[in-house]
């Protein structure tokens, strides 16, 4: 008697999907959209409910056009806005030195720049190196926004 109860606990019923085929599957991501093979006819009249809001507006924001835009900007900031304040203190840095004498005069063959990964087509000569440094600069601003947002972090700035 035990045995036979016990095991009707641990078995689980069979569940039965309708089969569907491909033109009633749609996928929105991730996430199979199943439209319903025949439209109901039937219709049904209900009273409009009112939906009470607490007064706060929220949009939702979209993380690939946060992190795209954010990227865009920094790029265009880079290369337009910040490329020759960049260059001038690149320049007035210098290489680095031992004793005086750079590190390439000092014998070491391997402190060579390697000047074919500078190189570029672009007129005032943003490589991929700038690419790189400015579009992760953008990458890090946009999931910054992104999880602030999230959180419910809401800066008051202009109150």
């Amino acid at each position: 008697m035990a045995a036979s109860s016990s095991s009707t606990l641990f078995l689980s019923p069979s569940i039965t999907r309708p089969q569907l085929s491909p033109t009633q599957i749609s996928f929105q991501g991730l996430r199979p959209l199943t439209r319903s093979a025949a439209p109901s006819t039937k219709l049904s009249i209900t009273a409009p409910t009112t939906k009470r809001s607490s007064g706060v507006v929220r949009a939702e924001l979209s993380p690939p056009l946060v992190i795209s835009l954010s990227t865009g900007l920094s790029l265009f900031l880079g290369r337009f806005v910040f490329f020759n304040f960049q260059r001038e203190n690149v320049a007035k840095q210098g290489l680095p030195e031992q004793n005086g004498v750079t590190h390439f005069e000092a014998g070491d063959t391997r402190a060579k720049e390697y000047v074919s990964l500078l190189k570029s087509n672009d007129p005032v000569g943003f490589n991929i190196v700038d690419v790189l440094a400015w579009g992760s600069i953008g990458h890090i601003v946009a999931y910054y926004i992104l999880a602030t947002s999230s959180n419910g972090y809401d800066p008051k700035f202009f109150d």
